[in-house]
Order: C-alpha cells, then structure tokens, then sequence
C-alpha cells in the first residue's frame, strides 16, 4: 500500500483491500479482519517482513489494480509448522484462523472459536459467517 496503515482504522484499511474484490467470502474475511483490534492481522500483513517471509510471499498481494490479501499466503502461514502467527494471543490466531476458514483455506473446530473468543469478538465472527453466507442464515 502507497499509504501508511497507521493512518487508518482497521476497518477503513480492510476497504481499502476490497477495492477489486467480488468474491463475498473473501470480502467477509476481509472485513473480519479489519474490524478485529484495528486490523491487527491486516497491519501485520502490510507490514510485517517476518510473515511474508514465513508464507514465502507477500500477504498483500499487490499485482493487480488494488492491493488485497492473498488468502492462499494466508493459509500456507497457517499451515506453516515455525509461524510466527504462533505469537499472536490465542483470540487473534482463532481469528485469523476463522477468517481463512471463510475462504476454505483453514479448517477450524467452533469448540477452539467458542473457547478463545470473547463476546465481541464471537458477535463479528457470527457477521463474518452471516456476509460469507450472502444473507441465506436469515
């Protein structure tokens, strides 16, 4: 991203990664992300050397008009047996997780959501679920 992320909340960083994405589950993720602790995940992608280095790419994938994650690093990370996610809180880890569950890149168990996740926390996964499902949960 040409702008600093420090700049902007988590939320106004996520839309700025869903500028040319169409996909519903993607855009869910995305904003799930975004909304959790003020982007956390998606400032550590923008920023973070060590996890692009650990998925051996970039978690911003910056080749198209706009820059968006690439859900496909994201659960190579996951699936990384050194990751440095692993010194996330186990909250932030369950949502990154969750997210990349969204777009069928991480199997998750709801015990290890339900068991990490606050009520916050739990009410934007329950968003996040609802969007990926394009409003049939009704």
């Amino acid at each position: 991203m040409t702008t600093a992320t420090d700049d902007i909340t988590g939320e106004q960083l996520a839309e700025t990664l869903l500028l040319d994405v169409a996909d519903g589950r993607m855009r869910a993720a995305t904003r799930l992300l975004g909304a959790h602790r003020d982007g956390y995940w998606l400032r550590r992608f923008a920023e973070d050397q060590e996890l692009a280095e650990a998925a051996d790419r970039p978690l911003i994938d910056r080749s198209g008009r706009h820059p968006n994650v690439d859900w496909d690093s994201v659960g190579f990370l996951l699936t990384a047996l050194v990751s440095p996610a692993v010194r996330s809180t186990a909250s932030e880890v369950v949502v990154l997780e969750f997210a990349a569950a969204l777009v069928d890149r991480c199997r998750i168990r709801l015990r290890d959501v339900l068991n990490a996740l606050d009520a916050a926390d739990l009410k934007r996964a329950a968003q996040a679920l609802h969007e990926a499902g394009d409003g049939r949960l009704r």
